[in-house]
Formats: structure tokens, C-alpha cells, sequence
């Protein structure tokens, strides 16, 4: 299903390092340009598919147009998927720092980073989702801190965690990264 060339969808975000992502990953060849939006949404609960539907239909029903939003997940394997969908709260509070300390008395620091983009084309219609995951595991935190919990991510296969890695790397991989792949494969873009 192709999207008309001209047309914009409002982008939920206030995040501007999001916005710089996404925009870099999807360049030129994605069908809509990004208006991006912030809208404060309420805080959903529940399991990470349900919490995207919910902001996405209150995202639509808000614009009243078409709209994308996004929901990131680090899913700890030894909390039983924890922080997940509440990881911005654990990051406000704890830092990366205290993040990565969550894990002292475990020995499997395995973790997945989950990314879900949820598209709407209005306020009655329903609602697709895009999901990208990457596995890792949650390391004392290194690199800048000016990205979320991108210091203590180290994504398998790398000896840098996120936020050590050059960005055009990191957009190769990333969980977001293959979230809007097959977001953009969808509406007919051609490689990201």
C-alpha cells in the first residue's frame, strides 16, 4: 500500500534527538514527510502492543489525521522483561548508572531493546503496528549520556554500546532502525 508522495503524517515526539533518528534513518525515500508533534499522551499500561494501539488511537483522535507514534521497550530477561514498557520512568529516575546497578545481583544481564511505530491514517481507522527488536546485554554505561539509556546498551555482536557507536552505525542496527524498516517497506519506500 503506497502513500501519495506529497502527504504528511504528524509525528509524535518532543524528543528532538528522536526526531534527528528517525528522520536520518528513513531519508528521502519514505512517502510522507514527518510534521513532528508533541503531544502529551497519557501514560498507558499494559503489555507494549496495547500501550502503542491506545496512543495511537488518542494520537489520532487528538490530530485528527493521519499520525505515527513510537514506543520503546528494554526488556531486562532477569526482571521477567522489566523495566519494558515503563523504562522511561526507570531512566528518570535512575539513570543509566542506576539502570545497569539493577542488574548487581543477577548474573544474566541479557536484554532486548523492542521499538514499536504505530500508524494511523485517522481517528476511525485502525491501527498498524512496526516492530523492531535488537538483543544485547546492560553494561556499566559508557559514551555520552545524551541519549536515554544508550550508555549501558550493548548491542550483540559490538564491543561499543549505543552510545559509543558513530550514529550512521547505530542507525544501521538499532532497534528503531528495523522498526521503521518495516515501516517503510510497507508503505512501498524503498531501502532505508
Amino acid at each position: 500500500m503506497a502513500a501519495p508522495a506529497s502527504r504528511s503524517v504528524v509525528f509524535v515526539t518532543g524528543n528532538s534527538k528522536k526526531l534527528e533518528e528517525v528522520v536520518q534513518i528513513l531519508g528521502s525515500k519514505f512517502p510522507y514527510t514527518l510534521v513532528p508533534r508533541k503531544i502529551d499522551l497519557p501514560e498507558y499500561q499494559g503489555e507494549p502492543d496495547e500501550i502503542s494501539i491506545q496512543k495511537c488511537q488518542e494520537a489520532a483522535r487528538q490530530v485528527d489525521g493521519p499520525v505515527i507514534v513510537e514506543d520503546t521497550c528494554l526488556c531486562f530477561d532477569a526482571l521477567g522483561g522489566l523495566p519494558g514498557p515503563y523504562i522511561k520512568w526507570f531512566l528518570d529516575k535512575l539513570k543509566p548508572e542506576g539502570l545497569y546497578k539493577l542488574l548487581a545481583g543477577f548474573e544474566d544481564k541479557r536484554a532486548s531493546a523492542l521499538c514499536t511505530f504505530a500508524y494511523s491514517s485517522g481517528k476511525a481507522a485502525p491501527v498498524l503496528l512496526f516492530r523492531g527488536v535488537t538483543e544485547g546485554r546492560i553494561v556499566e554505561p559508557r559514551g555520552p549520556r545524551d541519549f536515554g539509556w544508550d550508555p549501558c546498551f550493548l548491542p550483540d555482536g559490538f564491543e561499543q554500546t549505543y552510545a559509543e557507536m558513530p550514529k550512521e552505525q547505530k542507525n544501521q542496527i538499532s532497534h528503531r532502525y528495523r522498526a521503521l524498516k518495516a515501516m517503510a517497506e510497507h508503505f512501498g519506500a524503498a531501502e532505508v
